[in-house]
């Protein structure tokens, strides 16, 4: 990374504290949509909420991330990640606490979810940028799978809400344990000094070993499509699963077990991506079509698939966004919080989309119609990532392959 030495930090936050930090905050501030999918059958007795409905409401959450991810990058590399990780963490305990006291209408739903999707949108780009700048390179796999880790944790700690606290004391307490996580992990969050004594927060100057824009727009292309498949999974899982003839607290178990399984894939992945140096993108594709795979079982909507079939899905065709960072980061070395805040945007606008998009057609047509869907907008991903990846190849042999990083994703 080009830095001047005034620049350059003293002193780097403990790799551990990095880890803890960027799990912590990163799984706090991405929980509220799938706390409302997990919920979603409670919301709807409560405050008749529609398959429609949860989709709208997971969309607005991730339209609000997309429209703030690209300035909120740029807003960290200027303040660094310190700061914007914990303003990120307190506005959305303060949200989810809204919704647990005040969300009685559909529209007040809808303004906190927003509201904490952008408190999303600044958290994401802060934790990239922490990992970039205090993680050793040879454990940046380990990292980012460990940070994307926050997505199947979110999950997970949402299926298990629903037999634990939704189904005892009311969904509207699963928001309040879920605000407690995102205050506590504020305390996580490490500060980092220069040596002048002021904080890390001035973006480098250089950016000539950074990929250009284009390629930019295709990768992020991809993963909106990637995105639009994999998001459904928590939005929607514990619903399908009970209109395939089980029970809600077992559906919920399974979504819990499946994302337990989608942790364990990520954390896989990631030190796998450290012994391989390079080739992240070819994974990614093929994640994305193994999850196309899955999802055509899930679409027989048989309880059998969705005990089998279901943490598989969590497994394939949801384990790949770590990677997908890690690549970017690695080519993008002087602004990686502003590159991922772009590539974010496709992974917001994928997340909008993909679940208004299953939740309509579940209400008209099926959830079989739903998840079959999924399964094609999963494949054209897979094949979309294989031509990024081929314009990255290109990008590199265009003469920027002796640029730090720059091999990293090709082959």
């Amino acid at each position: 990374m080009t830095r001047s030495a005034d620049d350059q930090p003293a002193t780097h936050a403990r790799p551990a504290r990095v880890l803890v930090t960027t799990a912590a905050v990163s799984t706090a501030c991405v929980i509220p949509p799938f706390l409302i999918g997990a919920t979603a059958v409670q919301l709807r007795d409560d405050l008749g909420l529609s398959s429609s409905g949860t989709g709208l409401a997971v969309g607005v959450f991730f339209a609000a991330a997309s429209l703030a991810s690209t300035p909120l990058g740029r807003l960290t590399e200027r303040h660094g990640p310190a700061p914007s990780l914990r303003a990120a963490a307190a506005i959305t305990a303060a949200c989810q606490l809204g919704l647990a006291a005040l969300a009685r209408s559909m529209p007040v739903l809808l303004a906190f979810l927003a509201v904490g999707g952008s408190a999303n949108a600044l958290a994401q780009p802060a934790a990239n940028l922490l990992l970039a700048r205090d993680l050793p390179v040879h454990r940046q796999g380990l990292g980012f799978a460990i940070k994307q880790a926050s997505i199947p944790i979110a999950t997970l700690l949402s299926g298990l809400a629903v037999p634990a606290i939704a189904l005892t004391v009311g969904w509207r307490w699963a928001f309040v344990a879920s605000a407690v996580l995102a205050v506590a992990s504020i305390a996580t969050v490490p500060t980092t000094r220069r040596r002048d004594g002021a904080r890390t927060a001035r973006p480098p100057r250089d950016r000539s070993g950074d990929m250009p824009m284009p390629v930019m727009v295709w990768l992020a292309l991809g993963i909106a499509l990637g995105a639009a498949s994999a998001g459904t999974l928590g939005a929607f899982f514990v619903s399908a699963g009970v209109d395939a003839g089980l029970a809600e607290g077992t559906a919920g178990l399974v979504l819990a077990a499946g994302s337990g399984l989608g942790i364990a894939t990520r954390l896989a992945a990631g030190v796998q991506a450290d012994r391989r140096g390079g080739g992240h993108l070819r994974v990614v594709a093929l994640m994305l079509a193994g999850g196309a795979v899955v999802y055509c079982l899930l679409a027989t909507q048989t309880a059998w698939a969705f005990v089998v079939a279901g943490p598989l899905a969590f497994a394939t065709g949801w384990a790949w966004p770590g990677l997908f960072n890690l690549a970017v980061v690695r080519v993008n070395p002087n602004a990686p919080a502003a590159a991922t805040g772009i590539t974010q945007t496709g992974t917001y606008f994928g997340a909008v989309v993909g679940p208004v998009v299953f939740g309509f057609v579940a209400d008209h047509f099926s959830f079989r119609a739903a998840w079959l869907g999924a399964a094609a907008t999963a494949s054209l991903a897979a094949m979309t990532i294989v031509g990024a990846r081929r314009r990255v190849r290109a990008w590199r042999e265009s003469g920027t392959e002796a640029l730090p990083g720059a091999a990293e994703v090709g082959d």
